[in-house]
């Protein structure tokens, strides 16, 4: 067998370490991570009934002009134009798709409503005979 001798740190410095690592760790996620800081705008309310999902969203300052929407499947996107005064970019998924064709949106006085129709399920079961 054989035995080294080692020098092994002190646990005062195993701690001062551990505390400038973390330091270093923390200044990297800050600013790597600084976009997410931003406030993401939640909305005025939420309701479901039973063929639509209702979403109220507080957009002062922007005009219908300026705000575009994206339904794909069941996530609907919400982004302002590049030329708007105030940025605007979030999405909101939903537990069942969308239907882009039973859907509506109003701006009134810088309330933004979504009535969005729930995508109806067909019964896709195809009876097979037997031979």
């Amino acid at each position: 067998m054989f035995y080294s001798i080692t020098n092994r740190p002190s646990r005062q410095s195993l701690h001062a370490s551990a505390a400038l690592d973390n330091a270093a760790l923390q200044a990297f996620l800050e600013s790597t991570f600084s976009v997410l800081k931003q406030e993401i705008p939640k909305p005025a309310s939420a309701d479901e009934e039973d063929n639509i999902f209702k979403l109220v969203l507080d957009v002062p300052g922007l005009t219908r002009e300026q705000i575009a929407i994206a339904i794909e499947a069941d996530v609907v996107r919400i982004s302002s134009n590049a030329d708007a005064p105030r940025k605007l970019n979030t999405a909101y998924r939903f537990p069942t798709e969308i239907n882009a064709q039973n859907s509506s949106a109003k701006l009134e006085n810088g309330v933004l409503t979504l009535s969005l129709g729930k995508q109806v399920l067909a019964n896709k079961v195809v009876k097979l005979d037997i031979n």
